[in-house]
């Protein structure tokens, strides 16, 4: 991801102080990318912020985590991993929510008031708005949905596997599986690939839930 120039204003001591500190307090790794903020090396398993307003996620070396982590548009991204296996999604109220595809995420938006569905396409995700009442519907099946932090973490539906499989998780995991498919995709209807990406994305969720 390119930088976006944000500024830090007048703390770049602190700034510095920090990464010393951060680099003393463990073993380093080998950086794969650069923070987007302050452009410092960080290693794979990096924090991530979530650009509320242009949603999008943000890579972040840890002091720039703590410093902006709920200031301004920055938010992080969510930290709960919880699969969904007494979920319920009959077919009439999936219909209702108006995905063309049986694979989406959706998240709760302060940026409109509603919620928004992303789906993945060859070119990447599309979003669309929802219709509140049949989300409402939904929740009211599923009184879990009502915990679901805005903007930070997602409901998953894998309508495509058989049986469905449905998870809460973090808003940067969500857009990663869209990143997974994106590269996977072959031809005209993504061929095996997404598939196999899909089924190794969702085992994924699961052992990180049962930590």
């Amino acid at each position: 991801m390119s930088a976006d120039g944000v500024s830090l204003g007048g703390r770049p001591a602190l700034v510095s102080r920090l990464h010393r500190l951060a680099a003393q307090s463990g073993r380093p790794a080998v950086a794969q990318e650069r923070c987007d903020l302050c452009n410092i090396d960080i290693p794979d398993d990096h924090s991530h912020l979530l650009h509320v307003e242009d949603r999008r996620i943000v890579c972040v070396c840890r002091p720039c985590f703590f410093l902006l982590a709920g200031q301004g548009a920055y938010l992080p991204t969510g930290s709960r991993t919880l699969v969904l296996d007494d979920f319920e999604l009959p077919d009439e109220l999936w219909y209702a929510l108006g995905i063309p595809i049986g694979l989406a995420f959706f998240f709760r938006s302060s940026a409109s008031g509603g919620v928004a569905a992303v789906y993945p396409s060859p070119a990447g995700a599309t979003e669309s708005e929802l219709h509140l009442e049949a989300w409402e519907d939904l929740v009211a099946a599923n009184p879990v949905l009502a915990t679901l932090e805005s903007d930070s973490e997602a409901l998953i539906v894998n309508r495509l596997a058989e049986p469905p499989r449905f998870a809460i998780a973090a808003i940067d995991e969500c857009y990663r599986l869209i990143g997974l498919i994106r590269v996977s995709w072959q031809g005209l209807s993504g061929g095996t690939a997404v598939g196999e990406a899909v089924e190794g994305f969702f085992v994924d969720l699961e052992q990180a839930a049962a930590r």
